[in-house]
């Protein structure tokens, strides 16, 4: 049965060249990837592929290119068995956690890829990154899509979105799942871990969610902070959440002043969420003395939230008409596998 997949192109290197006269990459249109992967033709599916205008770097990325493709998804989500989104890969992992919010319900691959060479390059990783995401997008079990979730296929592997980072900008595998295992590797046959991959319900109708709220901060913890840094940050016009990015299982510093200063804040209105500095590993509060405070400040624990989930996921959140404390026990509550909790 033939497939129709439909790809949303963004921007990023997988589409880009090198014009004469010029040091840095150009985004280019996407009909020059088709001329640089015929392969794709021969799955026989009926592609479609519009571009959001205009194509950026993804260092240019905002969340109105979220809300692009999330209605791009929803208008055209019954004429196809799947999506992908090929994006660049500095702030991939940014757009993928913020669409897995901003889809609910979603029963449909919606798969993210890039490269980290232009396209147009001999040895780019383009090619075998974009029709692996093919395959993934119409794989179906019984007419059952096999990955109803939004993913990042990368490298021969395929993440969850909202669980990834990019860790490596030298390598081919540019993409890290600390805390959560493969959804699918690519080998010689694509293998698929059906019991990682979150369950949907097929009748439910997909809704979409164009209200973020990016009044944030993020508030890396160091040896040596300063009050003046962290009344620089707190004082910022218009704060309503604080991502406390602090050591090891969620430690700071116990100073009075540190302490002061984040319960008034708590106290005024200004959630706080504690995700770790480690690549791997979770915020456990409470498990030594140097994050008791941060409970009595009244900090929430991110539990083991990539910064790109927790970042998300709280636009996500503010931009929805809910009261303060909806939104407290919503991020301590996993809503598309984002976090886990025991």
């Amino acid at each position: 049965m033939q497939k129709s997949i439909l790809i949303i192109y963004t921007g990023g290197t997988i589409g880009m060249i090198n014009i004469p006269g010029k040091k840095s990459l150009t985004p280019f249109d996407f009909e020059q990837i088709r001329r640089h992967v015929p392969e794709i033709e021969k799955f026989g599916h009926r592609f479609e592929a519009v571009t959001i205008h205009p194509v950026v770097d993804s260092s240019n990325i905002k969340p109105d290119t979220w809300v692009s493709i999330a209605k791009l998804i929803k208008e055209n989500y019954s004429e196809y068995d799947g999506f992908i989104v090929l994006h660049g890969t500095d702030t991939m992992s940014f757009s993928a956690s913020a669409l897995s919010f901003m889809l609910e319900d979603l029963a449909k691959p919606v798969i993210f890829t890039g490269a980290q060479l232009p396209v147009s390059t001999l040895r780019s990783d383009a090619r075998e990154n974009l029709i692996s995401s093919i395959e993934i997008a119409a794989a179906d079990k019984d007419g059952v899509p096999m990955v109803p979730e939004v993913c990042i296929y990368f490298e021969f592997k395929l993440f969850r979105g909202n669980r990834t980072t990019k860790h490596n900008a030298e390598d081919f595998n540019a993409f890290l799942s600390p805390n959560y295992p493969t959804l699918a590797e690519s080998g010689v046959h694509l293998k698929y871990h059906a019991r990682r991959i979150l369950k949907k319900d097929r009748d439910a109708s997909l809704k979409i969610h164009t209200r973020l709220d990016n009044n944030i901060a993020i508030l890396k913890i160091f040896p040596g902070i300063s009050e003046y840094t962290l009344d620089a940050i707190l004082g910022t016009k218009g704060l309503k959440a604080v991502i406390l990015e602090t050591f090891g299982a969620g430690n700071a510093p116990t100073d009075p002043w540190f302490y002061e200063k984040l319960k008034t804040a708590n106290d005024a209105g200004i959630i706080f969420l504690n995700i770790t500095q480690c690549t791997q590993g979770s915020v456990e509060m409470g498990r030594y003395e140097t994050s008791e405070h941060l409970i009595k400040a009244g900090i929430l624990s991110g539990f083991d939230s990539t910064p790109e989930a927790a970042i998300t996921k709280l636009m996500f959140l503010l931009g929805q008409e809910l009261s303060h404390e909806e939104i407290k026990l919503l991020l301590n509550k996993s809503l598309n596998g984002e976090i886990t909790i025991s």
